[in-house]
């Protein structure tokens, strides 16, 4: 009697599972992934496919995809904020040392997260008016400590910054420093010339000078 050859059908290997909690390996991925290829495109497969668990892993923690995007955007959103209203609090009352805090911790924030920032703000609009809602808010509430340290300054006499038209609009100013600040996140890259927190330097001794700070 011969043989019977068992015929050896070699599978991919399978994908490691990331060592995190199942929720905090489930943002990562969708993070990585929405970066990536974009919020349209990827599924709710390939992003548990990514981080090694089943789909009815996700829906254990998050109803959908749009859950998923939006807590990823709101929660990075919200840390923000506090590490910039913690910066400010511990800087003392003097406007130029407030606005430089405030700088610092909002770029080195750009800087070691970028692919949180990138994901943040490009995929945003995908996002129905209901969850935008609270994100957007506190977008503002950023906004509003960078007028308010812009206000303090002018009225203390620390800071001159750019009129138009003989007119100062302080919530215009903070906006496009805002804008430039967020934008670092776009090509900064470690192992450049300067580290994170020399970059922070960098546009904080930048802002400064924007808002016309005085020694």
């Amino acid at each position: 009697m011969s043989k019977r050859k068992i015929a050896v059908v070699e599978s991919a290997p399978p994908v490691e599972r990331d060592g995190r909690p199942p929720v905090e390996a489930i943002r990562a991925a969708a993070f990585a992934q929405f970066a990536e290829r974009g919020y349209p495109v990827v599924t709710v497969r390939d992003i548990m496919k990514a981080c090694g668990l089943t789909q009815g892993a996700l829906y254990n923690h998050f109803k959908s995809k749009d859950e998923l995007l939006h807590d990823i955007i709101a929660s990075t959103q919200a840390e923000l904020e506090r590490v910039c209203q913690q910066a400010v609090a511990g800087a003392g009352n003097d406007p130029r040392a407030r606005l430089a805090a405030f700088v610092r911790a909002y770029v080195v924030r750009h800087c070691r997260l970028r692919v949180e920032a990138l994901v943040a703000n490009r995929e945003i609009s995908w996002l129905d008016a209901d969850r935008i809602g609270d994100i957007r808010r506190s977008r503002r509430a950023i906004r509003e400590i960078v007028v308010g340290i812009l206000s303090e300054g002018v009225e203390k006499g620390v800071f001159d910054p750019p009129q138009i038209d003989g007119k100062r609009d302080l919530k215009a100013l903070a906006m496009a420093l805002l804008d430039q600040w967020t934008h670092v996140s776009m090509w900064y890259a470690p192992g450049g010339r300067l580290s994170e927190e020399q970059m922070a330097r960098l546009y904080a001794e930048t802002a400064l000078r924007a808002v016309g700070a005085k020694a």
